[in-house]
């Protein structure tokens, strides 16, 4: 059988050195290795030293990628790692507490002292929301309007301990300040009128007062106040605030709870100075008849 001619670049290749093989002595036998240096006498040698070649190929690219990408700075590497932009997470979103102030039981029930306790329940009937809950030593009721979640509460401690029902609330539930809106009644407004604003003093109301005290002396938190009017003749104010209303006055006060509701739903969903401009530029029924 004749010998195989290999073409003359296959048959005059030799490693070169300094690459993969400095000395070929130290990974061959000293048969093989003299064989390495001299023309490929069989196709299967012819295949091996191919083999070689394309490694040496490959490697030559390894280390040319190697180096492009060694070329830039490693601050530069970390630089963008650490700024790079990641994804924000929403904040988290906190519920409003809506406080309607009173006192319990059948006794104080239609008392003017206990008309933020009526804003809260026509609140709760015209949103489908459940007071039947006792929490935080209060009827308590969780809803949403929009897509904002409230909780609803009327404090059982009294009056004068109104802050006691609202500390614990506000504390557990993280709520912020200009989220808490307190719904009180106000001798100092004309009957059935009503004024919002986003912070102020107690102006005399205990269980503002209390509340104010109970939130470390902070004024800061919204209010809607309904007006009650003041005594006839020289009536003592006790007494007044602790009288219920006529069948007039109720009919007036419907007008002024939708009103308030109304009021509610804005300050939620489009902020206070809205909610503000619609309350304190409204009539009360009196004005309107």
């Amino acid at each position: 059988m004749k010998a195989v001619a290999f073409p003359s670049k296959i048959a005059n290749f030799s490693f070169p050195s300094g690459l993969f093989f400095r000395s070929p002595a130290k990974f061959f036998s000293p048969g093989l290795s003299s064989s390495l240096s001299s023309p490929c006498r069989k196709l299967t040698r012819g295949r091996k030293g191919v083999g070689s070649l394309m490694s040496q190929s490959l490697s030559s690219s390894i280390s040319s990628l190697s180096t492009s990408f060694s070329s830039q700075p490693e601050s530069e590497l970390l630089e963008a790692q650490l700024f790079s932009p990641k994804p924000k997470s929403p904040p988290p979103q906190f519920p409003w507490l809506i406080v309607g102030l009173g006192n319990p039981g059948k006794k104080y029930q239609g008392t003017r002292h206990n008309v933020g306790f009526e804003m809260v329940d026509a609140l709760a009937d015209a949103e489908g929301i459940s007071m039947n809950t006792v929490n935080f030593k209060a009827l308590f009721g969780k809803g949403v309007i929009g897509n904002q979640p409230i909780l609803l509460a009327k404090p059982q401690t009294f009056m004068n301990l109104s802050g006691e029902s609202v500390g614990q609330i506000v504390s557990f539930y993280k709520i912020p300040l200009k989220q808490i809106l307190v719904v009180y009644d106000d001798l100092d407004l004309p009957f059935g009128k009503l004024r919002l604003l986003p912070k102020g003093g107690h102006g005399g109301h205990n269980g503002m007062r209390s509340i104010i005290d109970r939130l470390k002396g902070s004024r800061d938190f919204p209010r809607l106040r309904i007006g009650i009017g003041r005594p006839p003749g020289k009536m003592d104010t006790a007494n007044f605030v602790l009288r219920q209303f006529n069948r007039q006055e109720q009919g007036e006060l419907d007008y002024t709870f939708q009103t308030g509701i109304e009021a509610i739903r804005i300050l939620l969903l489009e902020g206070i100075n809205k909610s503000a401009t619609f309350v304190n530029t409204q009539k009360s029924m009196e004005q309107l008849s």
